[in-house]
């Protein structure tokens, strides 16, 4: 018997055809669609697209550039690139970062200020950026952290290259320092380089290194990278190199600055040593001077406070930035300026009776009883004062500070190294501006001797005394080359100053030098082939009081170090065809023929012979102690050792 269906499962079939058409539809349209939306996305916009993926999986990073190199005039390195061994880590792959750190400070010493600083950057930076946790350490210490490099997940060993400076204290204050970027560094800038956002990008902080920084610097290269979706860098795609910075030669002997660091030692003190031919700075010291290399990546408290506590001034660069009254060294531009104006002539004398009454006020000559009737010539072998009181009354400051511009003085000389000093050569206009006085008739005697707001830097002196010798604007060179690029030369066009006049000026100051009764007598220079001429200095820093004076005043000696006068002398040679002008400062040192004469006659001659002269360019009393003198620099001048043990070589 057939069995039949029941109703309900029949109407059942009946629905499903409509059913199954309905789904079916509704799949049909969805993958229409995508399909659709895939057509238009991969045919329509493919190129879109494919730039968006491009930029989603390429970067461009920056490759710092290769620093110039600094060298002296002979081609002796001054500042280099050296090989740098750092200690890096990578937080995301350290995991637990002060366990790694713990373990690692117990295979190698670490800094806590530089793990301080580690830790700030590992907060601001990317989980996957590497960040500096000790710099400069040593192959052996590269070489423990290699073998133990299971035990320190996400700390890496690399190598850089980084700012040296193998001459240490020589050339502090010539060619500065370099350090990293600091946030004050980028504020100074309207729109900084990208390649300065790199971390501990080096740039130059002061001197030689922050005013060639452009040209030391170079250009960044670049590179493409391929980075997955955190921005991590998978691989390297290319690179194009960047423009390494311009090597710059400078005018600077560095075995005579050697020597003149070495000869002012012990010192506050500065020397100029100058050519006359070409106004290269052959040396340019300043005593005492700091290590550059301990500022070049961030220099520890106790080393800045050390420097910064001593009375000395390490840091500052007197030779250029020191300004000082000139003293005596300034009577050549006074007597220039009355020669000049016809106020006086070479044979004109002065009575001096030991002072000058100007008005109701005594102005007084460092020898109390007077010099008598003097000349010119006689004037500054002996440096009477008087004379140029009473000359300098009679042309006027106005002519003086003319004078004084004109041979370099209260000029800000172009050269690029930091706070390179103006100095002053004051004038009536100038007071008036400046303090809202009058220029009084005391103001002129105190600037005809170097004294009052006359204010010069040995430089300057050095300057002056170029011009004096040659009778051009000698003007000073500091670097001689950029790149093989030999710079503008700095001998001058002739002077608009009577040729006569400066040769009177030029034989007064040989009879400082070599007349038995001048100033700077016992430090004259034997041979005749290098005959020298000169002028003493000494500037007040003190009043010396009406009752001091009556009852004597105190010597040098018995004052306090910082109340005794500043000490200065300036000398040329040869006499005869100029080739030197040497300027030498030395701070509180007394007189100048006892403290700054020696020295700058020492080292003038140190540039004539390029080398130690023999003793026989000393007068005789000299030689034995000269002798010594010689050995004991020579001794001071051989490499230090470093704070590693290894020779300063």
């Amino acid at each position: 018997m057939k069995q039949r269906k029941p109703k309900s499962q029949g109407l059942a079939y009946k629905r499903l055809p409509r059913r199954a058409l309905l789904l079916g539809g509704l799949q049909a349209a969805f993958i229409g669609g995508l399909a659709a939306r895939m057509r238009f996305m991969q045919v329509d916009q493919a190129d879109e697209y494919r730039l968006l993926a491009e930029e989603n999986r390429i970067n461009i990073r920056l490759i710092p550039p290769t620093r110039g190199r600094i060298y002296d005039r002979n081609g002796q390195i001054i500042g280099q690139n050296s090989p740098s061994y750092r200690i890096v880590i990578v937080r995301e792959d350290a995991g637990d970062v002060d366990k790694v750190i713990a373990k690692l400070s117990e295979l190698i010493p670490l800094n806590d200020d530089e793990i301080e600083r580690a830790r700030t950057e590992m907060r601001r930076s990317a989980p996957f950026l590497p960040v500096t946790l000790a710099d400069q350490v040593t192959w052996e210490d590269i070489s423990k952290v290699a073998v133990n490099a299971p035990a320190l997940p996400g700390v890496t060993p690399e190598v850089g290259l980084t700012r040296q400076y193998p001459r240490y204290e020589d050339f502090a204050h010539i060619v500065g320092y370099v350090g990293p970027v600091s946030d004050y560094d980028l504020s100074k800038l309207e729109d900084p380089e990208p390649v300065l956002r790199i971390p501990r990008f080096q740039i130059g902080k002061v001197g030689l290194e922050a005013k060639q920084e452009i040209a030391l610097r170079g250009k960044a290269g670049a590179k493409r990278v391929e980075v997955n979706a955190t921005g991590r860098v998978m691989r390297e795609l290319d690179r194009q190199e960047g423009q390494p910075g311009a090597d710059l030669q400078l005018a600077i002997d560095a075995d005579l600055q050697q020597y003149a660091q070495a000869r002012l030692a012990g010192e506050s003190a500065a020397a100029i040593v100058l050519d006359c031919e070409t106004g290269d700075l052959r040396a340019v010291s300043s005593t005492p001077s700091f290590d550059p290399n301990l500022f070049v990546r961030g220099i520890s408290v106790a080393d800045y406070r050390a420097l910064t506590g001593d009375k000395y001034r390490p840091l500052a660069n007197k030779s250029v930035q020191g300004t000082y009254p000139p003293g005596s060294t300034f009577k050549m531009v006074t007597a220039l300026a009355a020669l000049e104006a016809g106020v006086i002539g070479p044979g004109n004398t002065v009575y001096c009776p030991g002072h000058l009454k100007v008005g109701s006020r005594r102005f007084h000559c460092w020898k109390r009883g007077g010099h008598g009737t003097v000349d010119l010539n006689l004037s500054l072998k002996r440096s009477c004062d008087v004379y140029y009181y009473d000359v300098a009354l009679r042309v006027g400051i106005d002519k003086i500070s003319e004078m004084a511009r004109t041979l370099g003085l209260g000029v800000k000389h172009d050269i690029p190294m930091s706070a390179v000093a103006a100095g002053l050569a004051p004038n009536q206009e100038w007071k008036q501006r400046t303090h809202g006085q009058d220029w009084l008739v005391g103001d002129t005697a105190n600037a005809s001797i170097g004294q009052g707001f006359m204010l010069a830097s040995p430089l300057q002196l050095a300057v002056m005394t170029a011009r004096i010798a040659t009778g051009r604007s000698v003007t000073p060179r500091l670097v001689r080359s950029i790149d093989g690029v030999e710079q503008p030369s700095g001998a001058g066009e002739p002077l608009d100053i009577n040729a006569y006049n400066l040769e009177q000026v030029r034989k007064a100051m040989y009879s400082v030098s070599n007349d038995r009764r001048g100033t700077a007598y016992r430090s004259r220079i034997i041979a005749d082939e290098f005959r020298m001429a000169g002028k003493t200095g000494t500037s007040q820093v003190r009043n010396i009081t009406k009752a001091e004076r009556a009852a004597g005043v105190i010597r040098n000696e018995d004052l306090p170090w910082e109340r005794r006068d500043h000490a200065l002398f300036v000398c040329f040679a040869p006499y005869d065809n100029p080739k030197y002008a040497v300027a030498v400062v030395v701070e509180h040192g007394g007189g100048g023929s006892k403290a700054a004469a020696p020295v700058a006659r020492d080292i003038m001659l140190q540039a004539l012979y390029n080398g130690t002269p023999p003793l026989e360019a000393y007068p005789v009393a000299d030689r034995e102690r000269i002798k010594e003198q010689q050995k004991r620099l020579e001794g001071d001048r051989r490499p230090k050792a470093r704070p590693d043990g290894k020779d300063r070589a």
